[in-house]
């Protein structure tokens, strides 16, 4: 045997135990957040509209330095009729749900970060939007 299939024959023994980790690395990783703007997520919660927010604010994602770094798209009111669609996580580690807010004409949806939701929010996670787990 070369000395030249002898070195790719061992640079391929190391590629092979090498790319398999790099590559689940980045696979796995999954989206814990909703970018600003980013599509919306299905309805999967089928829970009552019952909550209420506390003027709280629905923004276009949940992916934020600080809460104020996506876009206001309508405030939930104390009275507002709210369906839940989902949660996720947002990068500033609170739980988020998508909802629309049924009470505003037209209907209108946005993420609300769950501490300022009457219930604390959905409790269907949103399959869009996976948390690492």
């Amino acid at each position: 045997m070369s000395v030249l299939t002898r070195t790719g024959l061992a640079f391929a023994a190391v590629a092979a135990l090498v790319v398999p980790t790099v590559t689940g690395l980045s696979a796995g990783t999954a989206m814990a957040n909703a970018p600003c703007g980013s599509s919306a997520p299905g309805d999967h919660d089928d829970s009552s509209w019952n909550a209420t927010g506390n003027n709280s604010r629905m923004r276009s994602g949940t992916n934020a330095a600080s809460t104020t770094n996506c876009a206001i798209k309508s405030t939930a009111r104390p009275g507002d009729r709210l369906d839940y669609h989902c949660y996720t996580r947002g990068n500033d580690g609170y739980t988020w749900t998508y909802l629309r807010n049924d009470t505003r004409s037209p209907d209108t949806y946005g993420w609300v970060r769950d501490d300022v939701l009457s219930d604390g929010g959905s409790f269907v996670e949103c399959p869009e939007y996976p948390i690492p787990g």
